[in-house]
């Protein structure tokens, strides 16, 4: 017996959908269920972070507003990138993603594809008709180690020395 919901076989692949079955949890006699678009986004952004070779999410200015946001206690923004139209049967999701350098990019936008998908079929019944996914900028390695450095090539936390003595 498996727990794969909609018949999914053991080779992977995602389950798709069950248009009857979602239609019939969602929408009842008794009542109607709805998801809201933030729900799906947060749904969404999880499930791309999920894969490996995913450095970070959103546009270089809502990355940065992320990050000062971190720097004074925030919570991290998990829908950061996402955007999604969310209708009564079907979901389509945008997504903005930083790839680490040396991944394949069509790999890695298959396998988000296929995670987000997944997750969001999964958990809100949705049909998502479609992923897209922009590339936006790939992390290097290299910046890793700038971002301990100062502009003087001092790290960042080493103490300057003393210039009299």
């Amino acid at each position: 017996m498996s727990n794969r919901p909609g018949g999914a076989t053991a080779t992977g692949t995602v389950p798709r959908a069950r248009t009857q079955e979602s239609t019939t949890s969602l929408v009842t006699e008794k009542g109607t269920t709805s998801i809201d678009d933030g729900v799906v986004a947060k749904i969404a952004g999880l499930a791309a972070r999920e894969v490996s070779g995913v450095y970070a999410m959103g546009g270089g200015a809502a990355r940065a507003l992320g990050s000062v946001r971190g720097i004074v206690g925030g919570d991290r923004n998990v829908s950061q990138g996402v955007s999604v139209e969310v209708g009564e049967r079907q979901a389509a999701v945008d997504l903005d993603l930083v790839a680490e350098y040396g991944t394949a990019i069509p790999d890695l936008a298959a396998a988000v594809r296929k995670n987000v998908i997944g997750a969001v079929e999964r958990m809100c019944g949705l049909e998502v008709t479609e992923v897209n996914i922009r590339v936006d900028d790939v992390h290097l390695p290299d910046q890793d180690r700038d971002r301990d450095r100062g502009s003087d090539g001092q790290r960042g936390d080493a103490q300057p020395e003393p210039r009299v003595q």
